[in-house]
């Protein structure tokens, strides 16, 4: 359940278009009306209002948006205005452009916490907007083992009802205990079974794993080695059988220590605030003794902070 809070009576997306372009007009923008009316619009209702601002003004919202703004403030605006699949390619495709884990982390987020009819969506907008499939750019940025690890997870298309096998998962949490335990992180069988398996087998899988052989399967993974696809591996795992406590951990690891990692706190909140940002926030207090609207309010400022505190609806 998420977070996004919309007014009984929703004006029409002409009423609304004409509300952002006097916002936009005189000396100074008016962030705070421009704060609530995108901060209190689902997906359809700003897609409408991107469709009719372009008939109206014969101008881009995004563009105008970008003009407008600026700093973290104009970036979290500009990415919560992007239809979801759309937001998640362009952030796919700003991953695959950095090394390191955090571009891993993103791209194994948006596989691994999306219904396959959703990662689907956000495969056919990557190819719309690049000319170039997600597979191809991932094959072509990573060598093996990462690559056939991320490719089989983006264009995996699982089973969405929850159908559970026990004798499967007791099955393969032996076969996957065997290869953890044999280091062999980068075989076939468990590539095979992280990519394929729907997500509530792969949970049943996981509890298997636990109660037969003590430990939990993402620490078996870090007992056996600390490079690259033990992380990415462990991200995965997390992103499956907790995705509420994933996100709950990603929003914590964003503003924690010296500074705050704004991309990384605005990614977390833009794509989950109309998902789970409920559950999320739960975890959070659960595991942080502290609301994510306090750490929110406590390491941002200006209208970026009320716009972020509007989207975990802290704000109405």
């Amino acid at each position: 359940m998420g977070t996004l809070r919309i007014p009984e009576v929703v004006p029409s997306p002409a009423q609304d278009c004409e509300r952002l372009k006097k916002a936009f007009q005189g000396w100074g923008t008016d962030e705070e009306g421009i704060i609530w009316l995108l901060g209190h619009r689902n997906a359809d209702q700003r897609r409408k209002i991107r469709d009719t601002y372009q008939q109206l003004y014969n101008k881009s919202l995004i563009d105008d948006l970008h003009s407008e703004l600026s700093g973290d403030f104009r970036k979290a605006v500009i990415l919560w205005i992007y239809d979801p699949p759309e937001r998640d390619a362009k952030l796919a495709n700003e991953a695959l452009k950095k090394n390191g884990l955090k571009s891993l982390q993103v791209i194994a987020g948006i596989a691994c916490a999306s219904s396959s009819d959703y990662l689907m969506a956000v495969r056919q907008a990557y190819c719309s907007l690049f000319d170039c499939s997600l597979e191809e750019d991932i094959a072509s940025q990573f060598s093996p083992p990462l690559r056939k690890l991320l490719v089989g997870l983006v264009s995996s298309y699982r089973q969405s009802k929850e159908i559970v096998d026990l004798n499967v998962a007791k099955s393969e949490a032996a076969k996957l205990h065997e290869l953890i335990n044999g280091k062999h992180l980068d075989h076939d069988d468990l590539m095979f079974i992280l990519s394929t398996r729907n997500f509530f087998q792969l949970r049943a899988t996981f509890d298997c794993y636990k109660q037969e052989y003590g430990e939990g399967i993402a620490q078996d993974i870090s007992n056996s080695g600390n490079g690259d696809l033990e992380a990415l591996l462990k991200v995965v795992i997390s992103c499956i059988a907790y995705p509420e406590k994933h996100f709950a951990e990603d929003i914590r690891a964003s503003i924690e220590g010296l500074g705050t990692d704004e991309d990384s706190l605005t990614r977390a909140i833009v794509r989950r605030a109309e998902v789970d940002m409920v559950k999320i926030k739960e975890e959070y207090l659960k595991m942080y003794g502290s609301s994510i609207d306090n750490a929110v309010a406590g390491d941002t400022s200006g209208d970026y902070k009320e716009f972020l505190l509007t989207l975990i609806g802290a704000k109405f």
